[in-house]
């Protein structure tokens, strides 16, 4: 599983200080207006530098990341085993992902990316927010930001870097510092060779509060093993 810089848009959220997050995303695409698919809905806990990432069905396969120990696990409940991911492998994988969205979203640097609020304000899992405009080359992204949760876009910094995402989107997440808040909802169309891609993730709930830790590493009792080499 690698974490795709659209989708990491509506995870990099959080304080100056470490705080621990819990939030449900429903993330859209649409192809020239016609949606490709139902949408996948996910649920993400934040603790310092680990993340856990998964489905919203109760046996739905989950990922770990630690970026503390440098280490990752795709856990399959099923078969109550945890998978050690080559994080290397992982981590060259999010960099190329990144590397295309930056040539697909135009390489926005810091400084090339402009803003103007929206007229009306929204209110979204139950927090308001204000919406804004920002848009360089060939992408728009709306974004609605809440000011009343104590997160904004700091806590993810490690994650962003390790993911190339820091590259990706520089002048995106710079644009969104400054404007400062949560981001509840982000909605990015761009535009290539004719076709015009919309990815819409939005946050149904947020809770800021202490996560066990338990969360965050392989279940007690559960086999481990090591990812299978990649084919020659």
């Amino acid at each position: 599983m690698v974490l795709a810089p659209f989708v990491l848009t509506g995870v990099l959220a959080a304080a100056a200080a470490p705080t621990d997050v819990y939030f449900e995303q429903t993330t859209v695409t649409s192809l020239d207006g016609r949606a490709q698919g139902q949408g996948v809905r996910s649920r993400v806990w934040v603790s310092g530098r680990r993340l856990r990432l998964e489905g919203e069905a109760a046996q739905a396969p989950a990922f770990l990341l630690q970026l503390d120990v440098g280490q990752a696990y795709r856990l399959d409940p099923a078969r109550q085993v945890a998978v050690q991911i080559d994080v290397s492998r992982l981590r060259n994988r999010a960099q190329m992902d990144s590397s295309a969205a930056s040539d697909l979203m135009g390489s926005a640097e810091e400084g090339d990316v402009r803003s103007a609020a929206l007229p009306a304000p929204r209110t979204i899992a139950g927090y308001h927010c204000r919406g804004y405009r920002m848009t360089a080359s060939t992408l728009t992204m709306d974004v609605c930001l809440a000011r009343d949760l104590p997160v904004g876009l700091d806590t993810f910094t490690d994650l962003v870097e390790w993911s190339g995402a820091g590259q990706a989107m520089a002048g995106f997440l710079a644009e969104m510092r400054r404007l400062q808040g949560f981001p509840l909802e982000t909605r990015a169309r761009v535009s290539v060779r004719g076709q015009t891609l919309d990815t819409v993730s939005t946050i149904t709930k947020v809770v800021v509060a202490p996560q066990p830790r338990s969360l965050f590493e392989p279940p007690a009792g559960w086999r481990v093993e090591r990812e299978a080499p990649p084919s020659p």
